[in-house]
């Protein structure tokens, strides 16, 4: 899988995170690269809206361990928002192309009520639990004032960790952080002018980046998690197709909490 020379490996985190970018499978990957002895840089190139607040921050405390063994740059080329803009901040240094999206610092909690549904069609629900809170966030019904007040105390505590992060890791101020957390997005080069990255450019910057950091040549190649070999073998005839649409049935029915952009598609925070 690795090179047995010296090169720069590049990292590809594409989609919503939690969805098509797997906490578990990526920290996997980035655990062997922290360990392969050819491996001298890390490039994470990042296309994504952000996804499952969880993923995001399992994922980000894989990447800051990388940084502190190897030089690691982040590429934000398309969209590094939310959750994806929260792991980007663990690499030292975060270039982006000048139109890429950046930011949308914030939190968001999403969950179905299908309570007038499930009455239309004559279904109910009966509940049996050992406290008050046991079903909170439940589909099956409205949320209570208690349970609506107990959510917002977690959402404000992923914000205040979410903030900390920035702050910490992009060298700002927690009140200055807080300014640009409404939730919004910013143009690279805005985000450059903002401190929220390091410099605007391309793939060949951040190549050139990571090569000077190393102290080695600019070469490079793409690593990709390993998927399960049952799901390689099985994909052509559709079963990774069905294990996934009823993976997705299941996580839409459950209370999701977000690091995601708004208008971006929530697939699921679970791994």
């Amino acid at each position: 899988m690795f090179a047995r020379r010296p090169e720069i490996a590049v990292v590809e985190l594409i989609g919503t995170i939690g969805g098509g970018v797997r906490s578990g499978e990526h920290s996997r990957l980035i655990r062997r690269l922290r360990e392969d002895a050819h491996t001298r840089a890390v490039i994470l190139e990042i296309d994504s809206p952000g996804g499952s607040a969880v993923a995001s921050d399992y994922l980000y405390l894989a990447l800051r361990r990388l940084a502190a063994a190897k030089p690691v740059v982040a590429l934000i080329r398309g969209v590094g928002a939310s959750g994806a803009y929260y792991i980007a901040c663990a690499a030292p240094r975060i270039i982006a192309s000048p139109g890429a999206i950046i930011g949308s610092i914030g939190v968001i909690s999403v969950r179905p009520v299908l309570s007038d549904l499930m009455q239309r069609v004559g279904v109910g629900v009966s509940v049996s639990k050992s406290g008050p809170l046991k079903d909170m966030g439940a589909p099956y019904r409205e949320p209570t004032d208690e349970e609506r007040a107990k959510e917002q105390q977690l959402i404000g505590r992923f914000f205040d960790r979410f903030v900390e992060v920035v702050a910490s890791e992009r060298g700002l101020a927690p009140e200055k952080v807080r300014e640009y957390a409404t939730g919004e997005v910013y143009l690279g080069s805005q985000a450059a002018e903002m401190g929220l990255i390091d410099e605007t450019g391309d793939f060949d910057r951040a190549l050139e980046l990571a090569a000077e950091l190393a102290g080695v040549p600019p070469r490079f190649h793409y690593v990709r998690p390993q998927r399960p070999l049952m799901q390689r073998l099985m994909a052509p005839m559709g079963a990774a197709m069905a294990n996934q649409l009823a993976y997705e049935v299941e996580a839409r029915l459950q209370r999701r909490i977000l690091f995601l952009a708004a208008g971006a598609n929530p697939r699921t925070d679970r791994e």
